[in-house]
């Protein structure tokens, strides 16, 4: 009987905890509501948060660590609600000579940007393999936090789900800052600008018609902003994945994280989602961002956040 007592204990706790999570769960349906409008996303993510978080005590340490991400993933949906072009003027003829100056390749005797290059020299080869590595961008990361989270790596597990959300924070800010369209947006309305523009697949559309399906025009259809394309944050993402993959000497594992990050930035121009000096201004903002929170951890206020929840995931 005596072993059984923090077993009931613990169904106690989790009775406790019930109105807290579908208090929070109603209120994120309301306020999406309000912001977004409501989709079927939400309930899915609703779900699988609610379901894992009582599933079991491991799946429920998960969850917990992972609604680092979740937050993030709410931050960028809600983005919708607030263009950035409402704030700024969005960037447009003055970053595309500004690529063409200084990435411009010669062709036929004038000067073209590395996207109008491969526009005219793409093939089926590349649109089927720049778009595999475009689908990595959001698997890849996840896959390595629940690696992380497995194999018992819980303060690496948290370090980097925080360096992520903090890189896209700090990508958040120049997006405001600096609206700025990508060269697919050029190639279809010139130096116009056109508010409410919806996404767009760009060079992914050959790697839906190569299959006949319409995998990334399902995905770009919910992009919360075409006005964000610097810094490229799909740029950013695969190089933390390197820095922490080299600081847990997962050696043989970032052979493949580094042929997906070049992979990545290589497609993110060749299929006209961004510039160069997008991609370039990711990894800057990726850099910036690592550097950054390995001070910002070492203070207190973030010290003592990082400890409260790795006591609750461990």
């Amino acid at each position: 009987m005596i072993s059984d007592i923090p077993a009931e204990e613990k169904k106690t706790n989790l009775k406790k905890d019930l109105p807290l999570t579908l208090g929070i769960s109603a209120i994120y349906l309301i306020l999406s509501y309000f912001l977004v409008g409501f989709k079927t996303d939400q309930l899915v993510l609703i779900a699988i948060f609610n379901t894992l978080y009582y599933l079991t005590s491991t799946t429920r340490k998960f969850i917990i660590g992972f609604s680092i991400f979740i937050v993030y993933w709410i931050i960028y949906d809600y983005m919708k609600a607030f263009p950035n072009y409402n704030y700024n003027p969005v960037h447009i003829a003055d970053l595309y000579q500004f690529e063409k100056s200084v990435f411009g390749i010669e062709k036929g005797g004038q000067k073209i940007t590395p996207n109008e290059y491969w526009l005219l020299h793409h093939n089926s080869f590349l649109d089927v393999l720049t778009g595999f590595f475009y689908l990595m961008w959001v698997p890849v990361p996840l896959a390595f936090a629940a690696f992380l989270f497995f194999v018992k790596e819980r303060r690496n597990f948290l370090n980097f789900l925080l360096t992520f959300v903090w890189v896209n924070l700090l990508g958040f800010v120049v997006y405001y800052l600096y609206p700025a369209a990508p060269p697919w947006y050029v190639q279809e309305h010139g130096f116009n600008f056109v508010a409410n523009t919806p996404g767009n697949t760009a060079g992914l559309v050959r790697f839906d018609n190569f299959f006949g399906i319409e995998l990334f025009k399902s995905i770009y259809s919910k992009g919360s902003n075409v006005f964000a394309a610097m810094p490229s944050l799909h740029s950013a993402y695969p190089l933390i994945v390197v820095y922490y993959g080299a600081k847990g000497k997962f050696r043989k594992a970032n052979v493949f994280f580094i042929t997906v990050m070049i992979g990545i930035w290589f497609a993110a121009v060749y299929t006209s989602h961004h510039y160069v000096a997008d991609v370039l201004a990711g990894v800057t903002t990726s850099i910036i961002g690592i550097f950054s929170f390995n001070w910002l951890k070492e203070r207190k206020p973030l010290a003592n956040f990082i400890e409260k929840m790795l006591k609750l995931i461990s």
